[in-house]
């Protein structure tokens, strides 16, 4: 039969056997003074190198959104409290400034909407018209609420019988027709007797007969009644 053992190594001795350890174990420290060194070198050339100013800061991290971890994050980073607290201090400057112009925006908002609203409240009123402390204006006042109440009569019927009546004084009274010997004169601008008025009051109006803007109603309205308006009326009535 054939042997498997190569000839000549088939034993060793002791000595044999010391030498081949030796050569081993130097082997073995070559092998590792050789691959530490460039292990070491290619680990530290592929770690990731952290840039100074970090995309991790965040304003919202804890602290309700006050940024309190700016500075411990820029700290670790730098290795400096002096540059992480200013940092911090550029961060929430930015932060309060753009609520400050965010909050300002806002209340320009809010103030412009006010006043479209109060000016188109203002355009939307109608506004009463101030009539003139004479004849005119009477009359004028007078013909509005007559539109107002569905008084019919004009400008020219109103005009032409109160200077008939009483040449446009308010105060005219008449003492010496059967009225005022009935002892109820006539009275104002278109010479109403008292029950007269009473009775054809325009509400809204003074109750004062000598007031001519209702001393002119109250004749209209009366006129109207029996006439159909006072621009039919061209005598006393």
């Amino acid at each position: 039969m054939f042997s498997s053992r190569t000839p000549g190594l088939s034993r060793l001795n002791k000595t044999q056997k010391a030498s081949m350890a030796g050569v081993a174990a130097a082997g073995v420290v070559a092998v590792t003074f050789s691959l530490v060194p460039g292990t070491a070198v290619a680990a530290e050339s592929q770690a990731p190198v952290q840039s100074p100013v970090t995309s991790t800061v965040s304003t919202s991290a804890t602290d309700n959104g006050k940024a309190p971890a700016v500075s411990a994050i820029i700290a670790k980073q730098f290795n400096s409290p002096d540059t992480a607290a200013k940092v911090q201090s550029v961060v929430q400057k930015t932060a309060s400034e753009k609520t400050k112009a965010e909050d300002k925006a806002v209340a320009k908002a809010k103030a412009d909407a006010k006043k479209r609203a109060e000016e188109a409240a203002n355009r939307s009123t109608v506004r009463k018209p101030v009539y003139k402390n004479n004849l005119d204006g009477w009359i004028k006042e007078s013909l509005a609420i007559m539109k107002k109440h569905k008084i019919p009569g004009s400008y020219e019927g109103l005009h032409r019988n109160i200077i008939r009546e009483s040449s446009g004084n308010p105060k005219a009274i008449n003492l010496w027709d059967i009225n005022a010997r009935n002892g109820i004169p006539s009275k104002g601008l278109l010479q109403v007797i008292p029950p007269t008025f009473k009775a054809y009051h325009v509400k809204g109006t003074p109750f004062d007969i000598y007031d001519p803007v209702a001393n002119i109603v109250a004749a209209a309205n009366y006129a109207a009644d029996r006439y159909g308006s006072m621009d039919n009326v061209n005598s006393a009535y």
